[in-house]
């Protein structure tokens, strides 16, 4: 767009052209034709005058932008060459950085070797001495009962584990002898589970199940003990069979509910990540009438229904009809998480226990641990627990007896474990508070776990045999460690 000065000058230059003319015509006499030739050659001189002029005042206004540029362009050559400097520097103090970590580390590592090496030995040092002491506490002569006591728990090997039935049982009580039990006719036992049912006298024992390695109080398992007229124990295994078939399976399990309902109330009171186990049998699950009661009992407590488990047998699973499944979907529609137990062999379908609400599989110690297992199932032991809890299943091995099982299991990367290691079933106190006499002493290091009041009955083990398991399973541990040889 052309600027006013420049139409301004070009007006003043017209201007003066004509003036120049009209003097000559009025003033010189000189005709107006040449009076015009003049004006127009003047005009013309003015013009190319201004165009030099202009010209060179452009010439000179590019030179002083361009030395202007000059010295921008040497103002950012400087500030780029001082960055570069800073970030050289900054270069320079990062891999001096770096190496130092570098060595840092290595010493670090070194260290670790070497204490490594040292705890090999320490180890292989302890291994030698408990092999000495227990060789040497198996060769001693036999004393009267109090060193009896003390060298019991050294011999840990035994033919076979111990029953439920006569571990779990109070030791003030006399346990039916196998003869008695087998003389009970089939109608005696059933009027004797009537009559414990009747007159309320169905117990309730608890068994923990621990963190491995951690030994830390998770959950129990309520174990359900019977007692007839003359306070003898039935064990589950004795009247459960004989219960089914009389029909009386749904109200023990119903009694059963509501005990553990109450037992867990008064745990979370001390400990809010504490659950409990409640075994619920095949009959009752498939009865409509008696699973109705228990499903009004469990909605009035759904509140509980993350920290109450309810346990069902590999065989009650594997054998779900229409009715049975129904029912399955009610519990965990309204929140109730389940358990398996009693299994038989590896060969399960994580989706879809996992869709049905499983949570938990109990497996046997002894069946993970068998290499057969590797063979006759889909899986090998070792990768069951990694393969079940991608589908939110937590593997538990129970039945654990030894300590060498624990250390092997933890190879299996198991998270849970019961076993009579930790601790036998355990009565609850008559106003049912607490049910964990003895089982945070012999099962973990710092439990938080609730606390056992003293006056709940110890059926087996005392206080004596507590150093000497923890001294094998120190030993069982020092061996892993120190390797084979």
């Amino acid at each position: 767009m052309i600027r006013i000065s420049t139409i301004f000058i070009a007006i003043c230059m017209v201007l003066v052209a004509a003036s120049l003319g009209l003097v000559l015509h009025a003033v010189a006499g000189i005709s107006g034709t040449e009076s015009a030739i003049v004006a127009l050659t003047a005009l013309t001189f003015l013009i190319l005058y201004n165009a030099v002029s202009m010209r060179l005042r452009d010439r000179s206004d590019v030179g002083s932008q361009i030395a202007d540029l000059s010295r921008g362009t040497a103002d950012l050559a400087r500030q780029v060459a001082e960055f570069g400097r800073r970030l050289a520097a900054v270069e320079g103090r990062v891999v001096s950085a770096n190496s130092a970590s570098g060595d840092r580390i290595q010493a670090v590592v070194g260290e670790i070797n070497e204490l490594g090496v040292l705890v090999k030995q320490l180890a292989g040092s302890v291994a030698s001495h408990e092999d000495l002491i227990a060789s040497g506490a198996a060769a001693a002569p036999p004393e009267p009962a109090p060193a009896a006591i003390v060298a019991a728990p050294v011999a840990e090997p035994r033919t076979s584990p111990p029953s439920y039935t006569d571990v779990a049982r109070p030791a003030p009580v006399a346990a039916p002898a196998p003869a008695e039990a087998a003389a009970r006719s089939q109608p005696q036992l059933l009027a004797a589970v009537k009559n414990a049912i009747e007159e309320n006298r169905l117990d309730i024992y608890l068994q923990p199940m621990v963190t491995l390695p951690q030994r830390k109080v998770r959950f129990y398992e309520a174990v359900t003990r019977l007692r007839d007229d003359n306070d003898q124990i039935l064990a589950a295994d004795d009247f459960i069979a004989t219960a089914e078939a009389g029909g009386l399976m749904g109200r023990i399990d119903h009694m059963v509910m509501l005990r553990c309902v109450q037992v867990l109330r008064r745990l979370m009171v001390r400990n809010k990540d504490v659950g409990v186990f409640c075994n619920v049998s095949a009959a009752t699950l498939a009865n409509p009438t008696t699973f109705a009661q228990c499903l009004d009992f469990l909605e009035a407590n759904r509140a509980l229904a993350p920290s109450f488990v309810l346990e069902f047998k590999q065989a009650t699973f594997r054998n779900l009809g229409p009715t049975e499944t129904e029912h399955l979907a009610a519990l965990s529609q309204r929140g109730y998480r389940f358990s398996i137990d009693h299994v038989s062999d590896l060969r399960v379908e994580p989706r879809e226990l996992a869709d049905r609400g499983v949570r938990f599989i109990k497996v046997p110690a002894a069946l993970l641990l068998d290499p057969r297992q590797s063979s006759t199932s889909d899986i090998h032991p070792s990768d069951l627990s990694d393969l079940l809890g991608r589908f939110g299943i937590d593997l538990i091995a129970e039945k654990i007896e030894g300590e060498r099982a624990v250390v092997d299991l933890l190879d299996f990367d198991v998270r849970f474990g019961q076993g009579f290691l930790f601790a036998p079933p355990r009565p609850l106190r008559p106003e049912g508070a607490s049910a964990t006499g003895g089982t945070t002493s012999n099962s973990t290091n710092g439990s938080n776990g609730p606390s056992p009041p003293a006056s709940i009955p110890a059926p087996v083990a005392s206080p004596a045999i507590e150093p000497s398991t923890r001294a094998t399973g120190n030993a069982a541990l020092a061996r892993r460690a120190a390797g084979p040889g």
